[in-house]
């Protein structure tokens, strides 16, 4: 068999070694390793495993001469220029069953955080305030909740929920049937005269890009709740925060932003922020739906098997 170089960037669980020790295997294991120096050195490597700290892009697929795979270590593949990879023959694996179950309990808990007023009373009581009729709780059963993005995650939510007593509605654009008999696959129509907690679950793309937007929210019948655990890119604030002024959106709960660098917010993006933040009825959580011990450990083992399958099923290891 042909040895295979694979160069790992960032933090893995060390099941992922473990699946890959193979005496064909050679796993190069650099956490701390720079873009430059991933440049200068990955003309030597078959295999390159990243996380969100290296862009996979044209400069770096044109010194890749050996690559045969991208691995993303979770489940959005937007730092994976795929207009990068045409004409090559390089395969691309990312691990979403892998944060699933995180991503799908995170997004529950933010809905009963938002219906229970769970952060606020308790910052409330800790401050000596002891205020029952303000914080009068709203219950779930009975709702309906409308999924936008029907794979791992968004299926994962929904298998949660079931046990809910709610109603269950997704829209895919590339998915119209569903695995799962409680679950109704509609049209937007549908999705928007119905709704009345919306969570969003699709990958970042050129056609997911500020898809949820001040025009998407117009189309709701009814006053929702927004839930986004998929990437802040997908949802515009400015059109959250205005849909939340005018009524459309009674409370929001957001794990990601559009721009997730503080440091770096334009004015525009300070007063929008400000905006959410001061109207009181978003809360925030930074980045981690999909980040729990379990999923670390998970996304791991997922990612290895496959690139382990990859090779067992490929003659390119003979």
């Amino acid at each position: 068999m042909t040895n295979k170089k694979i160069l790992v960037v960032n933090d893995l669980h060390e099941s992922f070694q473990q699946i890959l020790e193979k005496d064909w295997v050679e796993i190069d294991y650099q956490p701390k390793i720079t873009k430059e120096e991933v440049l200068a050195i990955i003309h030597e490597y078959h295999g390159l495993v990243v996380r969100s700290k290296i862009r996979v892009n044209k400069e770096l697929i044109d010194k890749a001469t050996k690559l045969e795979f991208v691995a993303r270590a979770g489940a959005g593949i937007d730092n994976i220029d795929e207009s990068a990879l045409k004409g090559t023959n390089i395969v691309v694996f990312n691990a979403p069953e892998g944060n699933r179950d995180a991503v799908g309990e995170h997004a529950i808990g933010m809905i009963l955080n938002l219906f229970n007023h769970l952060g606020s009373a308790n910052t409330e009581v800790k401050n000596g305030i002891w205020m029952r009729e303000e914080n009068r709780g709203i219950e779930l059963k009975g709702k309906t909740v409308g999924i936008v993005g029907f794979g791992n995650t968004g299926q994962s939510l929904a298998k949660k929920l079931s046990g809910f007593d709610v109603n269950i509605l997704a829209y895919d654009k590339y998915n119209s049937k569903s695995p799962l008999p409680y679950v109704k696959m509609v049209e937007l129509e549908e999705l928007y005269a119905e709704t009345e907690i919306l969570s969003i679950h699709v990958p970042l793309t050129s056609e997911t890009e500020l898809f949820i937007n001040k025009d998407f929210f117009k189309g709701f019948l009814k006053s929702i709740y927004v839930i986004n655990t998929s990437r802040g890119k997908v949802v515009s604030l400015e059109g959250l925060s205005e849909a939340l002024n005018n009524g459309v959106i009674q409370g929001a709960a957001l794990d990601v932003l559009e721009n997730e660098k503080f440091s770096t917010f334009t004015e525009a993006e300070k007063n929008t922020f400000q905006k959410l933040v001061e109207s009181g009825k978003v809360i925030f959580t930074p980045h981690v739906a999909g980040w729990t011990f379990e999923s670390y450990e998970k996304i791991s083992q997922v990612l290895a098997n496959k690139i382990l399958k990859y090779y067992q099923e490929s003659p390119k290891v003979v």
